[in-house]
């Protein structure tokens, strides 16, 4: 199709791969566009890598770059280095980034230095907790992008509040949300529940951690545990452990103390369909994730978060998502409290509807410029 623009997407780790799928797919329904897609390889495992493909019927990445796990400077080093050569050689019309790991950044420098529009989808979102990460991430990604397409109203305020030009604001609703009204039919039938012993009536809470400030130090990953002791098996606990606090929990001797947690069952890492259908039967949902703030609200799940701030702040306005830190009291009354929390309450943001990569795509066809 001589006439359709090129869009480049970038995925590297996990809540990538739950992004591109819809916008990928809203792309080929559009007409007016064809896909490269760019796997940067920073999460290069099959369980947080290439099942996701697999189940979110992305298309095979047309290139994937293998960069691996590294410090942040030497990751995303690797990663501009590869990325820089892909542009080059194939001169897409726009470069699509998402979220906020190291791929995001390092892509839209890349991207702007060789004067390739960026759209940056998951804009404006702010923890203002610099020593997150993801926080220099997302500012120094929509401080550069041409086009800035906003989840939740916050990012609008937080990005005009910035001084960014109104014209690159797009409030279009959430991509993680398309993902999951697309697969939650599927997900009913996974079998997960059957498989971990979990009859239907239990209470559980599926648990996600591996924020730095929870798990790159003793203290904070003892005191949580500490929290999990005290629940004394009143509510199963189902931990699909993240690689990198699995590593953290046997780097600092807690693993003898975790299995002998009352009520705490340890699994490996799972699919997108198989993790949808366990946070969809439970109590609570007890993480640091960001993308599963996301979800649970929409699921009408309770949701305990293990953080002092979010950049979602939306879900904590909606109701059926808490901030509380790693302190072991306020994590178990928060568990207790949010678990007997009437459903019914948790309302959902604006534009999480199922559209946005829609919307997206229809801005882009107007925006971008040969």
């Amino acid at each position: 199709m001589s006439n359709a623009l090129q869009l480049m997407f970038v995925a590297g780790a996990r809540p990538n791969f739950m992004k591109i799928a819809p916008l990928v797919s809203a792309a080929e329904r559009n007409g007016g566009f064809t896909s490269f897609i760019v796997h940067t390889g920073q999460h290069y495992s099959a369980e947080m890598s290439d099942l996701f493909f697999k189940e979110l019927k992305i298309p095979a990445p047309d290139v994937n770059l293998g960069v691996g796990s590294d410090s942040h400077a030497k990751q995303t080093a690797a990663i501009m280095t590869g990325f820089e050569k892909v542009v080059e050689k194939h001169r897409p019309d726009a470069v699509i980034v998402v979220g906020d790991v190291n791929s995001t950044i390092a892509c839209t420098l890349v991207a702007v230095k060789l004067g390739i529009c960026v759209a940056h989808v998951e804009a404006g979102l702010r923890s203002f907790d610099r020593t997150m990460p993801e926080e220099i991430n997302r500012l120094l990604t929509d401080a550069i992008s041409d086009h800035l397409f906003v989840t939740e109203k916050s990012g609008v305020e937080n990005l005009k509040h910035e001084g960014v030009n109104e014209e690159k604001i797009h409030f279009t609703g959430n991509v993680m949300i398309d993902t999951l009204l697309m697969f939650r039919d599927k997900a009913g039938g996974s079998k997960i529940l059957e498989e971990l012993g979990i009859d239907k009536g239990d209470d559980y809470a599926p648990i996600t951690l591996h924020r730095p400030s929870n798990v790159d130090s003793p203290e904070p990953l003892a005191r949580i545990l500490d929290a999990f002791e005290r629940l004394e098996g009143s509510l199963r606990l189902l931990w699909p452990i993240h690689p990198r606090t699995d590593a953290a929990l046997d780097r600092f001797g807690l693993k003898k103390r975790l299995s002998a947690i009352k009520g705490l069952q340890i699994t490996q890492p799972l699919g997108y369909v198989d993790f949808l259908k366990l946070q969809s039967e439970a109590a609570v949902i007890i993480t640091d994730s960001g993308g599963i703030q996301e979800e649970a609200n929409i699921l009408k799940v309770p949701c305990v978060t293990l953080r002092d701030n979010t950049e979602r702040p939306s879900t904590v306005e909606c109701g059926g998502n808490v901030l509380v830190g790693n302190d072991p009291e306020a994590v178990l009354e928060n568990i207790k409290s949010m678990a007997r929390m009437d459903k019914s309450e948790i309302q959902s943001p604006p534009l999480w509807d199922g559209k946005a990569a829609e919307r997206i795509m229809e801005i882009l066809g107007k925006v971008i410029r040969r």
